[in-house]
């Protein structure tokens, strides 16, 4: 399965297009009329303790390389590497991210 990042969401729920992919509490705060949405059969991911260490993680060595990244798309990033699940956006700064870890990205 893949993890959409809000950009995608928007898009697609622009489009009246089915999501059956999942997303996380990140998209769900940022794109709140996704919560009505019927043609979301995708699941909500919360954060674990894990995923918030795994973000303090990558974002020392983001830090190191002097590209720190917003702790939405750490959060984001974390969730999807935890959860082995690839995640689609159209985001370039999930490059930077999958550059210092083993995150599955799709950048549109």
């Amino acid at each position: 399965m893949a993890i959409l990042d809000t950009s995608i969401v928007i898009e697609r729920f622009k489009s009246n297009e089915e999501i059956k992919e999942n997303i996380t509490v990140v998209t769900l705060i940022e794109f709140p009329r996704i919560s009505g949405y019927k043609l979301f059969k995708g699941s909500v991911y919360f954060p674990t303790i894990d995923e918030y260490s795994l973000a303090f993680e990558l974002q020392k060595k983001l830090y190191e390389r002097g590209k720190p990244k917003a702790f939405s798309d750490l959060v984001i990033a974390s969730i999807s590497i935890n959860r082995d699940e690839e995640l689609i956006t159209k985001d370039t700064d999930f490059r930077n991210i999958a550059e210092v870890s083993n995150l599955k990205l799709k950048v549109l």
